[in-house]
Order: structure tokens, then sequence, then C-alpha cells
């Protein structure tokens, strides 16, 4: 068992110090790009300032014979663009693969001051995290870095699914988690093809109508269609928040089905979760709509926050307003949108007019 005490002390002689606290950066949109496609490559610059996270991805999605082409493509992106606020991760291949090590080494090696975030496929427990949080010491150390690389892992099988808890307590470099509804659905042996969102045949549905001679079970009868993911975001969440790191849902598959994306998206975020994937460029704007509080909503909890802080502000008491009891934990809600309000703010100028206005 590692000692408490050890636990936040670096794990290679010359490694940087590992973080105490995440940092909370507003990362609504992580988008997803191909490095080894020179076309998408090209428009990474532009990019820059409009998503919160740009995802260089070396895994799945990338044929074997373009591994070497797309992690190349990711050190010549990562020295060619100056990111500025937005942030750069990269997606390695799983830890079963032949490519990874060579992903890690050349990454941390060459642009692992560029990189932020190093998202790992498919972590199946606390030992997977375990055994990138020593690689990383070392890589950093051989490199020079001053700050640690940070790890968001993605539950992607039924067994992460299961040890969801210890894998956000492996490491002080746990940034998030992520959501992998397709992998996760076929570990499961889930009867559905779809990469996230609901399914028709999830369901529930309305009771048959009664009459006088009994129950009219040929009678239209409403369905509604359920959320087949609640329960597993509803359990990241949990466990995120316990440890202090960020839940995020992943793909949305149906790029032409906006509607849907941004209601899977809206779902997530009610829970809790503080982004999602963009698998295309329709995605960020929804992703960047959905994950910043509405404007009435940052109204009404300024509002509570001032009633509360006028009544005392000691977390003691309670005041009516517009009909309604809010107390300490109103107070606690409100102050998670307005903190969240400020960090997009500072980020995002249309968003920092728009709050600001309200405050006339």
């Amino acid at each position: 068992m590692r000692s408490a005490k050890d636990f936040f002390r670096p794990l290679a002689v010359g490694a940087p110090e590992p973080l105490r606290e995440i940092p909370a950066r507003p990362s609504r949109a992580i988008h997803f790009f191909d490095p080894s496609n020179a076309k998408m490559a090209a428009k990474v610059p532009q990019l820059v300032g409009t998503v919160d996270v740009l995802l260089g991805n070396l895994e799945d999605a990338i044929k074997a014979d373009h591994k070497e082409a797309a992690r190349r493509g990711l050190v010549e992106i990562a020295r060619g663009t100056d990111f500025a606020t937005t942030q750069l991760w990269t997606r390695v291949n799983s830890l079963d693969s032949p490519w990874v090590l060579d992903d890690l080494t050349t990454l941390v090696g060459e642009i692992g001051d560029k990189l932020d975030v190093i998202m790992v496929p498919k972590v199946q427990g606390a030992e997977d995290i375990a055994y990138v949080d020593r690689l990383l010491a070392q890589l950093e150390a051989r490199a020079g870095l001053q700050k640690p690389l940070l790890v968001h892992a993605i539950l992607e099988t039924a067994r992460g699914v299961a040890n969801v808890e210890e894998i956000c307590g492996a490491s002080p470099r746990m940034q998030g988690l992520s959501l992998g509804p397709a992998d996760l659905a076929a570990d499961r042996r889930m009867k559905t093809t779809r990469v996230g969102g609901g399914h028709p045949g999830y369901l529930v549905r309305a009771d048959p109508a009664q009459t006088t001679d009994g129950v009219d079970v040929e009678g239209e009868r409403t369905t509604y269609q359920q959320d087949l993911w609640h329960y597993t975001i509803a359990r990241m969440v949990d466990a995120c928040a316990a440890h202090g790191i960020f839940p995020f849902y992943g793909p949305f598959g149906d790029i032409a089905d906006t509607v849907a994306c941004e209601d899977q998206f809206r779902n997530a975020y009610l829970l809790g979760c503080v982004g999602a994937w963009s698998l295309h460029p329709s995605q960020v704007a929804i992703a960047n709509r959905v994950f910043s509080p509405s404007v009435d909503d940052i109204a009404h909890a300024r509002r509570v926050v001032a009633a509360l802080q006028a009544n005392g502000g000691d977390g003691t008491g309670a005041v009516m307003l517009d009909g309604k009891m809010e107390d300490d934990a109103s107070l606690k809600q409100c102050l998670v949108l307005v903190e969240l309000a400020e960090q997009l703010a500072e980020r995002d100028p249309a968003l920092q007019e728009l709050y600001a206005g309200l405050e006339a």
C-alpha cells in the first residue's frame, strides 16, 4: 500500500512535483482531430480560441498504417502552433497496443511542454493508471519538464466502471474521466449499435386506459424514450466529485442529428459533467452552448447569492425569493453556476459581455 504521505512525491528523481489540486479550466468541448490528415491539421490554427480543448487523436479512428504519421503530425502541429488559452490534449493508443510506448516516449520527450492532458483509453483499473503515472514521471524527468502532465481516463469497459472510484483516486495526475459509450456497449453486450445517445427500444409506456369494461389494451399509449447512459454518467460524476476531478460525456456519433446531440449533452451537463467530446465542428457550438450556464440561470443564481449574503452569509437562516425558500444548500448550488460563469467569461468575450449585462 502506498503511504498517504508519499502520494504527492514525484515517482522519479527529477520529475516535477505532483499537483495537489486539479485546475478547473473551461473544457466544454474536447474537439478531436486526426494529426495524420493534412486537411484537418491545416485547420487547427483556425480552431484555436474557438474551442476549449483540441485533442490530437492517435487511437481507434487512426488506421494502423497511419499511426506513426499521426504521432509525427501531432509533434509538428504542437511545435508550430500557439495554442494561447486553448488546451492541447492527446489520446494515445491503448495500453495493450504496440504503439502506446512510442506514443508516450515521443510526445513527452518532444512536446511535453505543450501538452496539458494525456487521455488513456480502455482503462480497466488503478493498475493501469499506476503504470502510466510512473512512466510519465520518468519521461518528465528525462525531458526536464517543469509541470506534470495530467491523465484523463476513458470508461469503456464494464470492469472500468466497476473500478471507477479506484481509478479516480489512483494518482494525483488524474484530471478526469470520459464516458466511452460505444466500446462500453460492446463490452456489456448491450444491444445497440449507436455511438452514444438513446435508443427507441429503451422506453417506458403509459398505463392502459381504464374503461367500464376493464382495461383498454387496444387504446393508444404514450411512450417515453429513456437514457441508456444515466446510471454510468451518474456513477462517473460521483466518483469524480469525490476525488476533485472532472467528468465528461464522450462522443455522440450521429453528426447530423444535432437535436439529439444537444439533448444528450444537456442531460450530461445537468448531471454534473463539465464538457463533452466533439467529432465535428458543428458539435463544438452545441457543447459551448450547453455547457455554459444560461443567462436566466446566472441571473437567478446571482439574486440568490446576493439575498443570502445580505441575510448574514454565514450559512445559516433562509430567505424567501419569488415565493421559494432559499437557504445554504441553495447558496452552494448557485455558487457552482456563478463560479463557472466567471471562469467561462475570462475565456469567452461573448459570454463575458452576456453575463456582465446582468449586473446593470
